[in-house]
């Protein structure tokens, strides 16, 4: 039973995307496309008890696609749905624009009447299957904010009897953001997941395959090849990002030698292609600040005032209170901690609930001479992620055992 649910979960979660969009075609409604997805996914809990399939993935589209081939015959969730249908043919739409199944249901769901907020919500709902948690972690906001943003997006596309269909080549643009939003979320929560293993690798690998695929399908956007460097130069480092206990290796301590020259290459061939495009969007300036990393021969050899330049670009046109918490370490590491100390200074509040701002601070302060067991202690009680949680508990010893830290 116990290989039953994890082959299950794996499964749902590595094929839910392509299947939903799948399914989009055949049932013309999302609403009908996820609900005959998850009458497969229970029928699979009950057939799948004698024998496991050798193709879990075929054997639920399969699955899927009879489900929603015997709703259509009983018409009983076609008329349920009727604001939100779309013709069958959708007017050579998805052979004009989007072919990837994934990605055709992400331009699906961000549609122009959502706020950019409540399209990529509902986005990640839908297509990756991420928990209110997970988005409400993407978006560094309470779950009850999620929870609305995903309720009034729904009613907002049932009101306007707006239908879920794949834009046509001239309304790409209005989706592209949303679009791209929604990818670099489903990077970042494979790059430190909320709970369990500190990355998952199959989300960041489907993310890039879909950055990629924005690439060719609006290659005139600088901010989808600034997305797609961004994440080449994430997923170079995973090789080194995690020690043998499992625990998280911070950039610093990482071995340079061992990155992935390829996937650095793709970064720097994408962001050349950004800068071309005269790209300075919120993507391209984060692939920028990247690049100095992955560029750098040594830690000691990074050019601080550069990204900090950076970050001053960045917090310009999008503000938040992640970019100046970015900012504060880049301030650090250029004039000292005490600099960084007073970044954060009007952080907090925004960042109470984050424990990387605590760690941060914890680290400023044990820098500057001074006690951060405190703020390593917040960190340590607001961190979701097991290996986080080993790291910042290590730390936190370490720190104590030293020379007027006694516990």
């Amino acid at each position: 039973m116990a290989e039953l649910t994890l082959v299950l979960d794996e499964t749902v979660r590595r094929e839910r995307g392509r299947i939903v969009g799948g399914l989009l075609r055949l049932c013309r409604g999302l609403d009908a496309a996820e609900e005959a997805f998850q009458e497969a996914v229970v029928a699979a809990m009950q057939a799948w008890r004698d024998q496991i399939p050798d193709n879990p993935g075929a054997w639920l589209m399969i699955a899927a696609k009879n489900k929603a081939k015997d709703a259509l015959r009983r018409q009983a969730v076609a008329d349920a749905k009727a604001p939100l249908l779309a013709e069958d043919d959708m007017d050579g739409r998805d052979i004009d624009t989007v072919s990837d199944d994934y990605l055709r249901l992400i331009f699906a769901c961000c549609h122009p009447a959502l706020s950019r907020d409540n399209q990529v919500a509902l986005t990640l709902k839908v297509v990756a299957g991420f928990s209110t948690e997970e988005i409400a972690r993407a978006f560094v906001c309470s779950e009850d904010t999620v929870s609305q943003r995903i309720l009034r997006a729904k009613q907002t596309l049932e009101d306007e009897r707006v239908r879920y269909d794949v834009p046509a080549r001239d309304e790409l643009g209005a989706r592209v953001a949303a679009a791209i939003g929604v990818v670099y979320a489903m990077f970042n929560e494979g790059h430190i997941g909320r709970s369990g293993a500190l990355m998952r690798l199959d989300l960041q690998a489907e993310a890039l395959r879909l950055g990629r695929l924005l690439c060719d399908l609006v290659p005139g956007e600088p901010e989808a090849f600034g997305l797609v460097a961004m994440m080449a130069f994430g997923a170079a480092r995973v090789a080194t990002r995690v020690d043998a206990e499992g625990l998280p290796v911070l950039l610093d301590a990482q071995d340079r030698a061992t990155w992935n020259r390829e996937l650095l290459r793709e970064g720097l061939m994408a962001l050349a292609r950004a800068r071309s495009l005269g790209g300075r969007g919120p993507c391209v300036l984060q692939a920028e600040i990247a690049a100095q990393h992955v560029t750098a021969p040594t830690w000691e050899a990074t050019d601080w005032a550069s990204i900090v330049a950076l970050y001053d670009a960045l917090a310009a046109g999008t503000p938040s209170p992640i970019v100046g918490l970015n900012r504060a370490i880049a301030l650090a590491m250029r004039d000292g901690p005490a600099a960084g100390l007073a970044a954060l200074g009007e952080l907090e509040r925004p960042l109470a609930d984050y424990h990387l701002f605590y760690a941060t601070r914890a680290d400023f302060l044990e820098r500057a001479g001074r006690d951060g067991r405190a703020d390593l202690r917040k960190a340590l009680a607001l961190a979701t992620n097991e290996a986080e949680k080993r790291l910042l508990e290590r730390r936190l010893r370490e720190v104590s055992r030293r020379e007027g830290y006694a516990s």
